[in-house]
């Protein structure tokens, strides 16, 4: 890591799958994971059933899953969970008010939900917008070799600020909601020097002064009422 007194040293990764593994309960224990296609947090486990949802599906999907659902996460879920989880999935659904009310309703009283959104106002998610999902496809390969088929989905980034998705978790029913921003999507602008030291540096600022707002992304986590 380049200046590492300068970056982030946590991992969004690492503090989402810490706080997964915490909610972890002795069988049953139903948990979905969506957005995930063929890429899963976890992995299979006989103490608990493990689903997947995505728009998409690859033939190796129904064999990291117990089950799968191919649907838009927006659309209500015809199953219930005791937990629910993503990580960067949410900064691509068109309508975040429909998918948080979804997930809502697929827990169970007393279920939890946790996820890592990257953040809408960050410059990387800005850059993101203002190029457009056709020129990301051409320039993916250039500029990031090798993540091709992770990257350059149709991003909206509705509601994926700390304040707005809190804001959206709470008016949907959501109690004990808890946000960890994060301050470390540098390696994005890697391919040009001169514009990785101005993120290092603006990353930086917001995390020395926490600005949440610029925050690359947060993990976001909530629970649903035990007595609804």
């Amino acid at each position: 890591m380049r200046f590492p007194g300068l970056t982030d040293p946590r991992r969004y990764r690492d503090i989402l799958l810490q706080r997964i593994r915490a909610d972890l309960k002795a069988a049953p224990f139903k948990i979905l994971d969506i957005g995930g296609i063929d890429r899963p947090l976890l992995e299979k486990d006989p103490s608990y059933q493990y689903d997947g949802l995505d728009i998409d599906e690859k033939e190796d999907c129904y064999k990291i899953y117990d089950n799968f659902i191919v649907q838009s996460v927006e659309e209500p879920i015809d199953r219930s969970y005791d937990m629910i989880i993503s990580i960067t999935l949410l900064e691509h659904v068109r309508d975040n008010r429909a998918s948080v009310r979804s997930k809502f309703e697929a827990l169970r009283p007393g279920g939890v939900t946790h996820h890592y959104i990257p953040s809408k106002y960050h410059p990387y998610s800005l850059c993101l917008r203002l190029v457009g999902p056709k020129l990301q496809r051409i320039l993916i390969p250039i500029l990031r070799p090798g993540s091709e088929g992770e990257t350059g989905y149709p991003a909206f980034f509705d509601h994926c600020s700390t304040q707005q998705m809190s804001k959206l978790f709470r008016n949907v029913g959501f109690e004990k909601i808890d946000v960890v921003p994060f301050y470390n999507a540098n390696d994005y602008f890697a391919f040009l020097t001169p514009a990785w030291v101005i993120v290092v540096l603006f990353e930086y600022i917001c995390l020395k002064f926490d600005l949440e707002l610029f925050a690359s992304g947060f993990v976001i986590s909530a629970e649903k009422p035990a007595s609804v």
